[in-house]
């Protein structure tokens, strides 16, 4: 294929195409020849497809605000040792349960890797194209509190957070929630509930969940939200923070 034109370029540009024309601008002359126009036009189109995938995914994660931008399901640690199931890993990684719209539960022990695993599964969403965001729990709430003080404050609020598609709620119940953060959490589960998923890492076992809710209606509301459609994993009582640091 002959090199296109300024103009030509000019225009491809213009119409919101420029990786294709970068495609085109670095084919080989050599490896292409022989080749007829049509493929070489889906050459250059896949290649194009790929590098717009490649900067469109970077984006999610980017925005996403991993703790752990670099973690990674394939590569997780002591996997046996902490008691982790490499199938249920290997299935997250496919993040069906997002389609099917599960909630996961990452609960250990302090630094037995519930934060990683919970950035892990958040980055593996954006490579699915999916948005996806993490946050703390005490960061949740503050952002709420900010929220409360702008006219329509918490519908914009309510809004951003029930619109990702996958949610990752890091230190769960750390501390008990207030009355007002209860009530917070019931109608942003409400929303959220058979549209998308979230995934909670926490200390705290599903038998201690409804007391540190307040043990009331609340809890009960907010429970119910919870538990029927989601997949329930223990990290174990490894500390990776003292094992990272013994391997480095």
């Amino acid at each position: 294929m002959s090199r296109l034109d300024s103009e030509t370029k000019r225009k491809l540009r213009e119409m919101g195409v420029p990786a294709l024309v970068d495609a085109l601008d670095v084919q080989d002359d050599t490896l292409t020849l022989g080749m007829v126009f049509e493929e070489r036009i889906k050459l250059a189109v896949d290649d194009a497809h790929a590098a717009f995938t490649h900067s469109k995914v970077e984006g999610l994660i980017r925005r996403a605000g991993l703790r752990y931008p670099n973690a990674d399901l394939r590569r997780l640690d002591l996997v046996e040792q902490r008691g982790l199931d490499r199938g249920v890993i290997a299935q997250l990684g496919t993040c069906q349960f997002i389609a099917r719209q599960q909630n996961v539960v990452f609960q250990g022990f302090t630094g037995s890797g519930k934060s990683y695993l919970g950035s892990a599964l958040a980055k593996q969403a954006c490579v699915h194209r999916y948005r996806a965001h993490y946050i703390r729990m005490p960061d949740l709430e503050e952002s709420w509190a900010a929220a409360r003080d702008r006219a329509a404050g918490k519908e914009k609020w309510l809004r951003k957070y029930a619109a990702f598609t996958l949610l990752v709620i890091d230190e769960w119940l750390l501390d008990q929630p207030s009355d007002d953060v209860r009530s917070m959490l019931l109608e942003l589960l409400e929303r959220r509930y058979d549209a998308a998923s979230t995934v909670f890492c926490t200390q705290y076992a599903k038998k201690d969940w409804h007391q540190r809710l307040g043990s009331g209606v609340h809890a009960d509301a907010i429970m119910d939200r919870i538990v029927h459609n989601t997949l329930w994993i223990e990290t174990g009582s490894t500390n990776m923070r003292e094992h990272t640091a013994a391997t480095s």
